[in-house]
């Protein structure tokens, strides 16, 4: 890879990892939902009335739409919401490493694989190590809520699969077309008709701020770069730089809201990171040495 290439990852990746702060910010003045339905809108509208629509089926674009939109982000931005650390919210997502091996194994047919198992494991110890650690970062339900948020991630993958298609920008813009509608619907459901109301008093500076920086550095610039490195690229090249977001995300949360980082956080944050390096590895190492013998 190209020094050059390297250091916008690199950027990118600090970036989507501070992104969690970001969020934070949003979330401690506007409604959780509300922020992400804005996000979405930022980051569709008007640049979908330029875009042409990609050549999938609807169905795929909705189901992404609701996946991405609403599964990941909207659950990971109510976690945050409901008490989880914007450090401990970038760190948890990675947990798709174990629902993508169950994702994959039920749905796709794929292989469980030793290192797959073993990357989960990893993960899985981590996890409980968060659990049973008493240091403020996580509440009950804004652990299930990412961790549901992780299970999204890797339904999108397959989402993905199944639509086939080559034009992937397009497909993740008019995808996060059917993001909005249902987050607002979501939110008046969990909350009544009152917050659209009261998102016109308590929208401010910073909620704006939020909104937009979701929108538009972090979603539709964030991914037409990493869209462009994964063609550049192979992705087994590409794939290990997302290591470094939750790394990010926990100095974030450290730098901007005085998250503390414990010992079992570092800990656990690394078998939780090793575990996804792990389930990446291709043992082709081993297979070269077999097929010489």
């Amino acid at each position: 890879m190209k020094l050059r290439d390297f250091c916008l990852l690199f950027a990118l990746m600090a970036l989507w990892g501070l992104n969690f702060s970001v969020i934070k910010l949003g979330v401690n003045n506007i409604d959780p939902l509300m922020l992400t339905a804005l996000r979405f809108t930022f980051a569709v509208f008007p640049l979908v009335l330029f875009i042409k629509r990609p050549n999938v089926p609807w169905r795929y674009l909705m189901a992404y739409g609701l996946s991405f939109g609403v599964g990941v982000w909207g659950l990971t931005t109510l976690s945050i919401r409901l008490g989880l650390s914007a450090g401990m919210a970038s760190l948890l997502l990675d947990m798709s490493v174990v629902s993508s091996l169950l994702v994959g194994y039920f749905v796709l047919k794929e292989k469980l694989t030793f290192n797959k198992l073993f990357g989960a494991g990893l993960a899985l110890l981590g996890l409980l190590i968060i659990i049973r650690a008493d240091g403020g970062a996580i509440t009950m339900a804004g652990l299930l809520l990412v961790l549901l948020a992780s299970v999204f991630w890797s339904v999108n993958g397959v989402i993905v699969k199944w639509a086939n298609t080559r034009e992937i920008f397009a497909f993740n813009l008019w995808g996060m077309l059917f993001a909005p509608v249902p987050l607002v619907l979501l939110s008046v459901m969990l909350n009544g008709p009152s917050v659209v109301t009261d998102l016109m008093t308590e929208f401010n500076q910073s909620a704006l701020f939020s909104a937009l920086f979701q929108a538009y550095p972090t979603t539709l610039l964030g991914y037409w770069l990493w869209n462009k490195m994964i063609v550049k690229y192979s992705i087994s090249s590409v794939a290990p730089m997302t290591l470094l977001v939750p790394v990010f995300g926990l100095l974030g949360g450290h730098w901007f809201y005085d998250e503390v980082i414990t010992v079992s956080q570092i800990v656990a944050g690394g078998l939780i990171l090793a575990g996804l390096f792990i389930s990446q590895i291709t043992w082709t190492v081993f297979k070269v040495k077999r097929s010489t013998v």
